[in-house]
């Protein structure tokens, strides 16, 4: 059976392109006759031995959901590997969004008048936005401008969750987020998250949870260019478990 991945950030980088179709055997097939994420990955490591690392540290996603290593996988099914995320080249979107226009992934600059008042309500006494920008000196690296790719529609996805989970948490709480991607210049803005609540204290803890949950599992990543190389960047420690439960 051929099974076709999409392929991302330093894992697409290494393997040298942003999808592969493989040819797993009946051999490597369980005993129902199907794959599953673990034989896919084996098969991938080993005729790609040089990115068996990033193989290995890479999560699978299902038609656009996380997926453990033992559930089965089809070959008409979308799959992809997700490396370690940090929320491009390759983007060719230039602007998608939820239909409700609460998250939003665009090549375009974004405005925090816009998000804001995506999260504007009468009865709201707290609006936060959080901005992040591109700086430019990060120890001695001095960053020139950051390159954002993402997985766009299960990005998309991933953000839609973390506004219901908001609105679940903190009931009456409203979320609006949006994301860049492509190139970021200095100073410039590559995300925006605009909470709005009763309260301020509800407003503050949802802001904080959305960016951190942003940076576990929505597949975003970003990748630093200096005068003199590149480096793409994700989770540098500990273990990384997008589908960790979290608090």
């Amino acid at each position: 059976m051929q099974y076709t991945i999409k392929l991302f950030a330093g894992l697409a980088e290494r393997i040298g392109q942003p999808e592969v179709t493989l040819s797993i055997t009946a051999a490597t097939d369980g005993d129902d006759g199907q794959c599953t994420v673990a034989d896919l990955k084996a098969t991938l490591a080993a005729q790609y031995p040089d990115a068996a690392q990033a193989i290995a540290q890479s999560f699978a996603a299902v038609n656009q959901q996380y997926a453990s290593v033992d559930i089965n996988i089809n070959p008409e099914d979308e799959i992809a590997l997700i490396p370690p995320v940090s929320g491009g080249s390759g983007a060719d979107e230039t602007g998608t969004q939820t239909e409700d226009g609460l998250f939003v992934i665009t090549t375009s600059p974004l405005s925090a008048e816009e998000v804001i008042a995506k999260v504007s309500d009468n009865n709201h006494g707290a609006t936060i936005a959080f901005i992040g920008t591109t700086r430019e000196m990060t120890g001695d690296m001095q960053t020139t401008y950051l390159e954002y790719e993402a997985y766009v529609p299960m990005a998309l996805s991933e953000l839609q969750k973390i506004g219901q989970r908001i609105a679940e948490q903190w009931p009456g709480s409203r979320c609006a987020i949006s994301h860049r991607i492509g190139a970021v210049g200095i100073a410039e803005t590559s995300v925006i998250i605009a909470v709005s609540s009763a309260h301020r204290n509800d407003a503050y803890e949802a802001s904080r949870f959305a960016i951190e949950r942003l940076k576990e599992t929505v597949p975003i990543w970003k990748k630093e260019m200096w005068a003199d190389g590149s480096e793409w960047k994700g989770v540098q420690t500990g273990p990384w478990n997008p589908v960790a439960p979290k608090s």
